[in-house]
């Protein structure tokens, strides 16, 4: 039952975001269920901020700033931990690597902090805290004014400060990616961290969930051809088949066994 819900939560908004609205009358007949089970499914997704209730159904929500720190670290967490797990094989031991803001590399530090002879440059805490307690990582923090609520560091101090290395990898997540591949966030501040991170790492690692496909943020910086990987969690929605064909060679579902270096 559980697979069939999230199932049905992932084909609602795949409808919503290529329709920009969907009636509840319409989804209970396109799924051939009550119109009070989809209304159980839909209040699940506005809860979580990837829908909006409006009169009769609901439409993409309106994202001029992201939700609390708090309530993104268990939202999509299962989609994640796969995300972090496939990235995690990805990275061989003694790389340095640079990993920016956003709950997703944070799951990407956890799945890597027992790992050996690392060297990480961060702008997170919540990263940081990930490998402190391992002495075969080296850490190396931004300094400058905190983000209290997100405990991490962007704008230009974050940008010179990763413009101080040169790294193996960088990893970074997005607020949004558009169907032309624009990648998006909410802040100028967090596009100048996540550009100085992809202009000073030798491969650049994008780690998004697919609901991050399609999701609306005000600030253009980037591209998803600037990215040599990008690591998901399943196939991307409908409206993105040109991009899946694109870059094909680049993208790497969760359900991937075979991840080549």
């Amino acid at each position: 039952m559980l697979k069939i819900a999230v199932s049905r939560q992932a084909h609602i908004l795949e409808i919503v975001r290529e329709e920009g609205f969907a009636s509840i009358e319409h989804l209970a007949t396109r799924f051939d269920v009550t119109q009070q089970t989809i209304r159980r499914v839909v209040n699940a997704l506005c809860d979580q901020g990837l829908l909006r209730r409006i009169h009769g159904g609901v439409s993409l929500p309106v994202q001029n700033q992201n939700l609390a720190y708090g309530s993104r670290q268990g939202l999509n967490a299962d989609a994640k931990r796969r995300i972090a797990h496939a990235t995690a094989k990805f990275i061989p031991d003694g790389a340095s690597l640079m990993i920016g803001l956003g709950t997703t590399p944070e799951y990407v530090a956890q799945a890597l902090s027992r790992r050996h002879d690392l060297r990480v440059i961060t702008n997170n805490l919540n990263v940081a805290a990930a490998f402190a307690h391992n002495p075969d990582v080296e850490i190396t923090i931004a300094g400058g004014t905190l983000r209290p609520l997100d405990r991490d560091i962007v704008g230009e101090a974050a940008a010179r400060f990763f413009a101080g290395f040169r790294a193996d990898y960088g990893i970074f997540g997005v607020g949004g990616v558009d169907q032309d591949g624009t990648l998006l966030d909410f802040h100028l501040g967090e596009v100048q961290a996540r550009q100085s991170i992809v202009a000073n790492s030798r491969t650049a690692v994008l780690v998004a969930d697919t609901t991050k496909f399609g999701r609306n943020a005000s600030v253009r910086g980037g591209h998803l051809d600037e990215c040599h990987h990008l690591f998901t969690d399943g196939p991307l929605p409908t409206a993105f088949a040109p991009i899946s064909a694109k870059y094909t060679d680049r993208i790497h579902a969760s359900s991937d066994t075979a991840l080549a270096r």
